[in-house]
């Protein structure tokens, strides 16, 4: 068993350049962190490590980066100091990243016994704390209760499965090879982040196989991190989706407001700023993965469409990022595949001060 804890002291952001590749199709240049579980830029228990997109430009802009400025383990979540955002290691993720989860925790984690071990998708094979066991390294304020999943705690890693990497001069391709056989979960996991030739397009193409005895239910969101040319959400910043929006937790009065078929920022994000929001309204076909997220400061947009219905969107944000948050569901019985696919179109229009 390889003990696995993020020990980041609290430092500059990047002691050391990660292992990265870049790709380009002659309008679009991106950098894409890989996976490594010495090096990589993410090395906690919560984001699918592979795909992570450090950075890409299009017409001089740029659309993600880091909204934080230094990762500091004893923060929860993320705090503020005088020079800007502090992230704790597990949320410390950039671009478009995603998160597994099974009813809110993860596979297997309901059954496994205390010191047992469980499956997080895209990262690996988890152990299950001890019985009051304290979080690695512990976050104030303390939460302590090791019978609950928590995607902010930090899980010793027991095994990472077998990752490979294929890079060619428009895309990158990764799979991640796991078996586990203390609890019967397995799988292969294949992501390709794909730039479409002459295009402002980007693709991720995905598809899980379930190689193990037990049936894999699970959902999958992407984080979203926006972070145009560096900037936040301002006033006027709006994002789309093509049917009315109904919203059973009510967007953060004061920052945020829906006008139909919009989510509008209604103020532009400062200090410890939070908006949040929950959009429902879609319907059960894939048509309704279609949002399109727009900074009219900085003049760029995106527009993200996806080949299965949608089972929730969330949305979330600070003075520093705005994340999108749309999930799917699968249900995939052993020796099945599930696929699915995602498509990025970046674009500009004109600045509004």
């Amino acid at each position: 068993m390889v003990s696995f804890a993020v020990t980041l002291a609290a430092t500059l952001l990047l002691a050391a350049e990660p292992p990265a590749a870049e790709i380009s199709n002659g309008q679009i240049e991106a950098k894409i962190y890989l996976p490594d579980p010495v090096n990589g830029f993410y090395r906690s228990t919560r984001f699918d490590w592979s795909g992570a997109i450090a950075s890409l430009k299009y017409k001089g802009h740029n659309f993600y980066g880091p909204w934080f400025y230094r990762i500091d383990p004893a923060v929860y979540d993320l705090g503020y100091d005088p020079k800007g955002v502090v992230s704790a290691p597990f949320t410390a993720m950039v671009g478009p990243a995603e998160e597994f989860g099974t009813d809110g925790a993860a596979l297997g984690f309901g059954e496994a016994k205390p010191g047992g071990t469980f499956v997080k998708i895209g990262v690996g094979v988890l152990r299950k704390p001890q019985a009051g066991e304290p979080p690695l390294p512990p976050p104030p304020p303390a939460r302590g209760n090791s019978e609950r999943y928590d995607h902010s705690r930090t899980y010793t890693l027991v095994d990472s499965g077998k990752w490979t990497v294929k890079k060619t001069r428009d895309s990158v391709e990764f799979t991640q090879v796991l078996d586990d056989p203390a609890d019967g979960y397995a799988y292969i996991y294949r992501k390709v982040v794909r730039l479409i030739p002459g295009k402002p397009q980007l693709v991720i193409e995905h598809s899980l196989k379930n190689t193990g005895r037990h049936p894999i239910q699970s959902t999958v969101y992407n984080h979203n991190f926006f972070v145009p040319d560096g900037e936040g959400p301002s006033e006027g910043f709006t994002i789309t989706v093509p049917f009315p929006i109904e919203s059973p937790r009510p967007p953060t009065a004061g920052l945020l407001e829906v006008r139909g078929n919009q989510l509008l920022y209604v103020k532009t994000l400062e200090s410890e700023d939070r908006a949040t929001a929950t959009l429902h309204g879609f319907g059960n076909s894939a048509k309704d993965y279609d949002i399109r997220v727009e900074n009219k400061k900085t003049g760029v947009g995106y527009r993200v469409t996806g080949d299965r219905p949608l089972s929730n969107i969330a949305v979330w944000s600070i003075r520093t990022v705005n994340a999108v948050e749309p999930y799917i569901s699968m249900s995939i019985e052993p020796g099945n595949e599930f696929t699915w696919n995602l498509n990025y179109e970046y674009y500009t229009l004109p600045r509004i001060p």
